[in-house]
C-alpha cells in the first residue's frame, strides 16, 4: 500500500470518527442552578422510521451511501408532491375522498437520524431487530387486535385524543416521536422544574426535579413525570398515564425512562425505554437526536374552526339513518 493510500485512509478514519470524539469530549454549559443547560427550541424531525425496515435485518448502522439514497429519495418525493396539480388528469369525481393536507403543510424532516456519527436505520435500538416487541397473549386478546380505525362514532368520547384536541399522542407524551409536522419543542428550566413544551397541540409537560410521583389513582394525559440529573444527563421517569392513553399496545401502567444528553451546542441525544410487564414481552428502547433550531414556536389552535368531530359524528348519524 502506498504512503498516499495510507494517508488517505487515516484521514478518512479521522473524519468519520470526529463527530463521536467531539460529542464525547463536549461539556454542556451550566445554568444558574448548576444544572446542564438544555434550554432552547429543538426539533426531532427525521426520515428515519420508528421500526427498522426488513431489508436491514439486525443492522442499525447505515452506510453513507445508503443514507444519501434515502435522503435523496425523500427530497425527490417532496419536490414531486409540491408540483401543481394537473387539472386535466387530477379531476375529482363524485364519491372520491377529498384527501388530507398537501405537501406544503408537512415537515417530516429531510435527514436520517445520526447519533455518535452513526446514521441509523431505525429509531429503535433495542431489541436488536429494531422492531416493537410482541404483546403478551392476554394483552393481544384485549387490545392488540383492535385497530384505532375501529373506534366507534357513538359520541366524541369514543374518538381519539388527537381528534378531540386533548393531546397528540407521542408528541408531548413520551416517547416524543417525529410526526407529520410541528416537530418543534421548547425546553425551559428553573431550579426545581423543567417544562417541555410541544408545538403540536401546544402541550406542556411539567417535570418535577427530585420529586415523588403522585398517587397511582391520579392519571394524567401525558403521565406523571419526575426527573433528576445524572452527571450531564437529565433522566425523566413517567408513570400513571391516563386510562385512554396507550402506545403500541403498552397500556396506562407502562413506565417510560427518558435520558436527555446535550452532546454539542446544537444537538441533544434523546434515549427512551418503554416498560410494561403487563402488556409487553420485554422492554424496548429508542434513541435519536434533537437539533437546535431558530424556528419559532407557533400556537397549534386545534379547536379553532375544527369541524372534524362534528363531521365524523354527523357522518355516522347519516350512515345509521341509511340503515334504518
Amino acid at each position: 500500500m502506498s504512503v498516499g493510500c495510507r494517508l488517505a485512509i487515516a484521514f478518512l478514519s479521522t473524519a468519520l470518527s470526529a463527530p463521536a470524539v467531539a460529542e464525547q469530549s463536549y461539556k454542556p454549559p451550566r445554568n444558574e442552578f448548576g444544572h446542564p443547560d438544555l434550554q432552547g427550541i429543538w426539533t426531532n424531525a427525521t426520515i428515519t422510521p420508528l421500526e427498522r425496515p426488513s431489508q436491514y435485518g439486525d443492522r442499525l448502522r447505515l452506510s453513507e451511501e445508503e443514507a444519501a439514497v434515502l435522503e435523496r429519495r425523500r427530497a425527490e418525493a417532496v419536490q414531486q408532491a409540491a408540483l401543481p396539480s394537473d387539472l386535466q388528469r387530477d379531476v375529482a369525481r363524485a364519491g372520491d375522498g377529498v384527501g388530507t393536507y398537501n405537501e406544503f403543510w408537512f415537515d417530516r424532516g429531510s435527514k436520517v437520524a445520526t447519533v455518535n456519527g452513526e446514521k441509523r436505520s431505525s429509531l429503535i435500538v433495542d431489541p436488536k431487530n429494531g422492531r416493537v416487541p410482541p404483546l403478551k397473549p392476554e394483552r393481544r386478546a384485549v387490545a392488540g387486535g383492535i385497530p384505532r380505525s375501529a373506534r366507534t362514532s357513538e359520541g366524541p368520547e369514543a374518538r381519539s385524543l388527537g381528534e378531540r384536541c386533548l393531546v397528540f399522542e407521542q408528541s408531548a407524551t413520551p416517547p416524543m416521536l417525529s410526526v407529520r409536522y410541528n416537530n418543534n419543542y421548547q425546553i425551559v428550566q428553573t431550579k426545581d422544574t423543567i417544562v417541555i413544551f410541544a408545538e403540536m397541540v401546544h402541550d406542556a409537560r411539567i417535570v418535577r426535579l427530585n420529586g415523588k410521583h403522585v398517587p397511582r389513582s391520579i392519571r394524567k394525559w401525558m403521565g406523571d413525570s419526575i426527573g433528576h440529573f445524572e452527571g450531564d444527563t437529565l433522566v425523566v421517569e413517567t408513570v400513571h398515564f391516563h386510562e385512554q392513553e396507550d402506545f403500541r399496545g403498552a397500556g396506562p401502567d407502562r413506565r417510560t425512562t427518558e435520558r436527555f444528553t446535550r452532546v454539542s451546542a446544537d444537538t441533544l441525544v434523546y434515549r427512551v425505554t418503554i416498560e410494561d410487564p403487563l402488556a409487553l414481552e420485554r422492554s424496548w428502547t429508542l434513541e435519536y437526536p434533537f437539533h437546535a433550531t431558530h424556528e419559532l414556536i407557533y400556537e397549534y389552535a386545534c379547536h379553532e374552526g375544527n369541524y372534524a368531530l362534528p363531521g365524523i359524528l354527523a357522518g355516522a348519524r347519516a350512515e345509521e339513518k341509511k340503515g334504518e
